[in-house]
Parts: structure tokens; C-alpha cells; sequence
């Protein structure tokens, strides 16, 4: 995978723009949580009100609670209120008026504008404050024989008979005060601050204040707030999925197109290396693989390590004590992959040459079906087929069955996840150490750590595949061509056009131990045909091979036009041959454009005249549509010879300097063989023409025949010639011609 990373390099500011879109998103996901806790333990449980230490307070509630503090703050107290008149006049004193109703008739404190640190000590010592008062409140209940119940109550205290007592409390000695104050430290933080926020709400009713407002508002404003995060993240989610799109779809296509460029610029080593199916099967299917990755790689691999690492950093911040859980789940999540994926990865690495093997299998079979039919091997090959298809279907089954057990086991563990933290949360509740809205924000971020494992899970799912589909494609465009341009191209010269030379060469296929030709030497002029023949096997196609470069010479010289071909650029070399392979090759298309092929340019006429010359007219006038007469892929609706015939046309029509007949003439009859070897004579004059042959009497009129044997020359010359001076062609000769043909 990371050999291809050189592909993103034009999509790098999408993906740093993903990335930063990811952790936006995640930002957002982090925080829902915290604000729904919010919506609970403060919009619900404590009204609205967010702070023990009110906003404001009336003088005789100041006075109050003042009575309560702890010596060494009430400094701070006073510094941090400020007092409000009723005979104050002016706007301010109207806003605080109709915030504050009581302020028309009575004397209050406004809290002033704090820093953090401030506001939290006053929150802290307004808790301690209520704390001793209730303490207090319950012992001088208890000596009055009042019940707990009764002095404990703070949602309807009497204020009036409060502010009464006041001078009586004034009284108590400081270090009675204190023993009390001493006591109220030594409470739970979260229980001072529930019960100062509960003696503020009071506070609040008595400043005339909407206290079901507050709440109504507070929750509503955290509600709006949380809608807009959502929204927030829902479009950092699409634009993500739109960037990873667009970029997935990019790589994928530049990856097939330099996959197809190097494949199209191989030579035939390299298609040996690489059968026909594997490099479909890499430019379609292991790209595919890759693109996938991309797609969903980016989000997830992103997207899930942010949110787990950010998850046990929020849980940690509700809960320190509960955090064993989270790391218990995590524990048990990483087992479970790890053993999961210890099994798999093998069968992912195997999958994709099981799909190379049924793509040979089923290639093989469509383009072998009418030998298949013709040997009554049907049940053979359905079986060879199901044979394959069963491999991959087992293999596919294998790992799917691991990942479904996968899905199920961590839904398990996260409902586990889920009851540990209610059950550990709900002591933690009864002790007063925790909120409800922090256990639910709690149990919300360990799902968020389990999914986001969850979703890393996917990527092992998905990584092992692709990486091996990556491996297959790096390996292609890895691959360089055993035949290649020089730095510096040489010209032709024009004074030796369409002469062939062959000067002591050899050719070895890669890895092979033997020559399959061995010091060869002859030479091809203009207005003569130059033919090959000798035994299956002997190097007649891998000798007309080396001319346009699909092999390269181990040893030796081939001279094109009075220059050796490795100094020549491949594309004018090609340019002056016209080339007919064995097996016809035709394109999807019509007839014309098949022979325009070689020439895009060339007129209906000289469509006409090559056709006449490859004895094709015939059947192609017969057609309604003539030239334009389409062609099936492959040309599966045309027969062999009319495939052959075709083929040779369109290089006629090229009109190059060299044709190169490779056993071009095999499809024909006699006749037609005759005719278009009559009719190409007068059309070639001017070009060299070498012609592969295993008929004598295809060849038998060629100005020079060169007999092969084992890939070592054992005869050159006319037929006549070799009739006589060469055992091997007249042997050839005599297996196919009559005794008077011979003589």
C-alpha cells in the first residue's frame, strides 16, 4: 500500500481538508454526550442552575448565609458581591429590577463578574455555607424534638422565621461554627454543590425570579446548541464521504490507466510472466480493492483513532474511578480481533489468486467452447470450473463466517460494557460521587471507544485485502520492459528501405537454458518475398518476432532499413511493418474500421483495393452494409478464414515497407490461397515481404526460402534450390507435394 501512496500526492490538500473535517466531526461527536449529561443533571436535576453560588441574593439572605462561611472567606464574599439599593435609580437599576422583582422593595447582592477560579471557590464555600446551615438546622432540630425530616427540608424553607433568628445566630460562638464547617468539608464535592444549588433556587423564588424559566431555557439552549453540533457534524460527514469519493475514484483512475500504459508497453517476456487473466484481474478487480480502502479507509482510519483516544479522555473526565471498565473492554476487544484476524489474514492473502484462477477458468472456457463442445468435454470443464469457483466460495466463507462471529461478540461486550457501568454507576449515585447525566455521558463515551474499535476492526477487514491487491498492482508497474527506446534514436536510412538483416543473432527466452535460435544470418531485399518454413517448433515465429521488437536478440543484430532496431524508437520501427499475426485478431467495430487500423486516412478505395487483394471482397460486398458491417468483439461473427483474410487487408491498407506474414495463409483453401498470393505479388512489389509458412506451396515461388530446424538455419535459397541441397526441406516438401512437383 504505501508503494502507491505516491498516487495521492495531487489529492493531498483534499486529504488534509478530510482529515481536518474528521476531527471536527469527531469534535462534535465528543461533545454531545457532554451536553446531554447537562440536560440531565442541570436542566433536570438541579432546575437550570448551573452554579451553588447565586447570581444574586437578597441582604437578609446575604446576611444569612454570611453567618455560615468559613472565616477566612467571607473577605472574598464581600469583594465578590456588590449591593444593590432600592432608592438606586437609572436603567441599570430598572434591568435589575425586572430581573430581580424584590429589589423594589428590598436591599439585594449582585454577584460581579468572576474569573473561573473565583466563581468555583464561591460555588464551593456556598456549599459548605448550606451544608453547616443544615447541620446546624438538624441538631438544634433534634435538641428542640423536632424530626430530621422536618429540619433537613430545603425546598420550603420559612425565610421570614430564618431572617428572625438571625440575631440569635450572630451569637454562637466562631468555634461552634466552626466544628460545623469543618464537618462540611469533609463532604462529597458533588453533594455541597447539589444542596448549595438547592438553597440558591430558593433564593431565586424569593427574588421573585422564573425559576421553571431558567430551567425551561437552559435546557432548551442546550438543546439548540446540541442540533447545531449535529448539523455541524452530519456536514463534516458528507463532505468527508464527497472528498474520499472523489479521491478514491481518482487513484483508481490513474491506477488503471498506468497499469494499462505498462501493460500495453510490455514485450512478450513480460506477458509471459503475467498470464492474460491475472492482469485483468489486477486492472479490474485489485484496483477495485484499493479504491474501496480509500474510500472508507480515510473515515475510518482517521475518524476511529480520534474517537476512541477521545473517548477515554472525556470518560476519564466523568469518572476516574469507573475508567477499569472502559480498559476491561478495550482488553477483551483486542483479544477478540487479535485472534480473529490471527486466522484470517491468511485466507485474505489467499484470496486473490483464488479469483485469478476462476477468471483463467472461465476465460478459458469462452474462448475454448466450441472445442469443449466439439470433444463432448462439457462435464469436464463445468467441473473444473466448479472446482475453482468452490475454492474461492470456501475461502469467501471462511472469512465471512469469522466476521460474523466478529459483530455479534462485540455487540456482547458492549451491552456487558453497558450494565458494568450501571451497576458500578448507580452505587456511585447512591454515594453521592456521581450524577445521573455524568453515568449516561459516561456509558454514551464507552460506546463511542467500543465503535470506534469497531470500526478499526473493519479496517483489518479490509487493509489485508487491499494491501495484497496493492502488492499485485506495484508488482505490474514495478515490472520494466526487457525492450525499450534508447536515450538517443537513430533515423533510417533511405537508402536501404525496407531491407531486413540478420547478423549472427540468437535468442533465448528469460530463463530458459537454450538458444531457441542460433546464429542466424540472411538478408531480405525490397520486391522479394523472403519465406521460413521448417517443423513445429523450430523458431519461425520467434525469428519474425525479433523484427518489430516483441523480443529483443540475446545475441547478434537485426537491421531494419540499414539500422539496428534496439537504436531505433519502437513506434517508427513498427510504423514501416505491417504485421499478420497467426491468429486473426480483430476489433469491435465494423469493417472498415478494422482495416482503417493501420491507416486512419486511408479512402473507401483503398479499403476496396487492399480487400481485392486479400481475396475479402467477395464476402464483404455480400453483406448489406458493406464495409460498415459491424464487427463482434474478437470477431466471433465472422468465420476463420474471412478473420484471416481481413487481418491480412488491414496491412495491406497500411501499406508499409516490410509486411511480415505469420503463417498468415493457414485458414485458406487452395484456391484462395493461390489467388491472394497472385494478387499480392503485383501489390507488395516494391516492399519486402516474409512470409511464415508450414505449406510448401504457399512459399514454393518466394525468391528466397529459409529452412529452420531447431532454430539453426539448414538452407537458403529458391525451391529448387533446396530440393536439391537441402535434405531437410525436401523431406518437408515430400511429405506435401506429388512426385512430379518434386522433379
Amino acid at each position: 500500500m504505501i508503494k502507491l501512496a505516491r498516487y495521492l500526492k495531487p489529492y493531498l490538500l483534499s486529504l488534509f481538508f478530510a482529515i481536518a473535517l474528521l476531527v471536527c466531526q469527531a469534535i462534535c461527536d465528543l461533545n454531545l454526550p457532554n451536553f446531554m449529561s447537562n440536560i440531565v443533571s442541570t436542566g433536570i436535576q438541579q432546575g437550570g442552575i448551573d452554579h451553588a453560588a447565586p447570581e444574586a441574593i437578597s441582604a437578609n439572605g446575604y446576611t444569612l448565609m454570611r453567618l455560615f462561611l468559613p472565616e477566612e472567606q467571607k473577605q472574598l464574599w464581600e469583594e465578590s458581591y456588590t449591593k444593590l439599593s432600592t432608592s438606586d435609580t437609572g436603567n441599570e437599576h430598572d434591568k435589575y429590577v425586572k430581573k430581580y422583582p424584590l429589589l423594589a422593595q428590598e436591599d439585594i447582592y449582585v454577584r460581579n463578574d468572576v474569573n473561573k477560579e473565583t466563581l468555583a471557590q464561591l460555588n464551593q464555600d456556598f456549599g459548605i455555607a448550606t451544608w453547616t446551615f443544615l447541620k446546624f438546622s438538624e441538631d438544634s432540630a433534634a435538641q428542640n424534638g423536632q424530626t430530621t425530616e422536618q429540619a433537613e427540608g430545603i425546598s420550603d424553607l420559612d425565610f421570614s422565621a430564618l431572617y428572625a433568628m438571625i440575631p440569635t445566630l450572630e451569637q454562637i460562638p466562631s468555634s461552634v461554627m466552626k466544628t460545623y464547617q469543618d464537618q462540611a468539608s469533609g463532604m462529597q464535592e458533588l453533594m455541597l454543590n447539589q444542596s448549595g444549588i438547592a438553597m440558591t433556587r430558593n433564593f431565586y423564588q424569593e427574588l421573585g425570579m422564573d425559576v421553571n424559566g431558567i430551567q425551561t431555557r437552559y435546557i432548551i439552549n442546550n438543546g439548540l446548541i446540541m442540533l447545531a453540533i449535529a448539523l455541524c457534524g452530519g456536514l463534516a460527514t458528507v463532505l468527508v464521504t464527497l472528498i474520499a469519493s472523489r479521491m478514491a475514484a481518482g487513484v483508481s483512475r490513474d491506477l488503471r490507466k498506468d497499469v494499462f500504459r505498462k501493460v500495453s508497453n510490455f514485450s512478450n517476456n513480460e506477458f509471459d510472466k503475467f498470464s492474460t487473466a491475472s492482469l485483468i484481474t489486477r486492472t479490474t478487480n485489485d484496483i477495485t480493492q484499493v479504491q474501496m480502502v480509500l474510500l472508507m479507509g480515510l473515515r475510518l482510519m482517521c475518524y476511529a483513532p480520534i474517537m476512541g483516544g477521545g473517548g477515554v479522555i472525556m470518560a476519564l473526565g466523568k469518572s476516574v474511578s469507573m475508567s477499569w471498565v472502559i480498559a476491561l473492554s478495550v482488553v477483551v476487544l483486542i483479544g477478540l480481533i487479535g485472534v480473529i484476524f490471527a486466522i484470517a489474514m491468511p485466507r485474505f492473502k489467499k484470496m486473490q489468486s483464488l479469483i485469478d484462477r476462476l477468471n483463467l477458468v472461465a476465460r478459458e472456457n469462452l474462448n475454448g467452447l466450441m472445442v469443449i463442445r466439439a470433444f463432448g468435454t462439457e462435464k469436464f470443464e463445468k467441473d473444473r470450473y466448479e472446482t475453482a469457483n468452490m475454492n474461492l466460495a470456501k475461502n469467501q466463507l471462511f472469512v465471512n463466517r469469522l466476521m460474523v462471529v466478529l459483530m455479534p461478540a462485540m455487540m456482547f461486550i458492549m451491552n456487558c460494557t453497558n450494565i458494568l457501568i450501571v451497576w458500578v454507576g448507580a452505587q456511585q449515585i447512591a454515594n453521592s460521587s456521581m450524577q445521573i447525566g455524568d453515568m449516561m455521558a459516561f456509558m454514551q463515551y464507552a460506546m463511542q471507544i467500543i465503535i470506534a474499535f469497531l470500526m478499526i476492526s473493519m479496517m483489518f477487514i479490509l487493509v489485508p485485502r487491499a494491501s495484497v491487491s496493492a502488492n499485485r498492482i506495484q508488482e505490474v508497474l514495478a515490472t520494466e520492459s526487457s525492450v525499450n527506446d534508447p536515450e538517443k534514436t537513430q533515423p533510417f536510412d533511405e537508402s536501404k528501405t525496407g531491407v531486413v538483416e540478420f547478423k549472427d543473432v540468437c535468442f533465448r527466452y528469460h530463463g530458459a537454458d537454450e538458444n531457441v535460435l542460433d546464429h542466424i544470418t540472411f538478408t531480405a531485399k525490397p520486391g522479394q518475398t523472403t519465406a521460413f518454413i521448417g517443423s513445429t517448433g523450430s523458431g519461425k515465429s520467434t525469428l519474425v518476432n525479433l523484427i518489430p521488437r516483441f523480443y529483443d536478440a540475446t545475441e547478434g543484430e537485426v537491421i531494419v532499413n540499414g539500422v539496428n532496431v534496439k537504436d531505433v524508437a519502437q513506434h517508427d520501427l513498427r510504423d514501416v511493418i505491417g504485421y499478420v499475426p497467426q491468429k486473426g485478431i480483430l476489433f469491435k467495430g465494423t469493417i472498415a474500421s478494422n482495416l482503417r487500423y493501420g491507416d486512419e486516412n486511408a479512402s473507401l478505395e483503398e479499403l476496396e483495393a487492399a480487400s481485392a487483394v486479400a481475396q475479402a471482397i467477395d464476402f464483404i460486398s455480400k453483406k448489406p452494409e458493406g464495409f460498415e458491417s459491424p464487427i463482434a468483439e474478437g470477431g466471433s461473427n465472422v468465420s476463420g478464414g474471412q478473420k484471416q483474410r481481413l487481418s491480412i487487408a488491414r496491412a495491406l491498407t497500411k501499406k508499409p515497407d516490410i509486411y511480415i506474414f505469420d503463417d498468415s495463409f493457414s485458414a485458406l483453401d487452395f484456391k484462395t490461397d493461390a489467388a491472394l498470393r497472385h494478387a499480392l505479388k503485383e501489390y507488395t512489389s516494391d516492399s519486402t515481404v516474409l512470409i511464415v509458412a508450414q505449406r510448401v506451396g504457399t512459399i514454393m515461388n518466394a525468391e528466397q526460402i529459409i529452412v529452420l530446424d531447431e532454430g539453426k538455419v539448414m538452407g537458403i535459397g529458391t525451391h529448387e534450390e533446396l530440393l536439391k541441397n537441402c535434405p531437410t526441406y525436401y523431406e518437408i516438401a515430400a511429405s506435401q507435394l506429388s512426385k512430379e512437383e518434386l522433379e
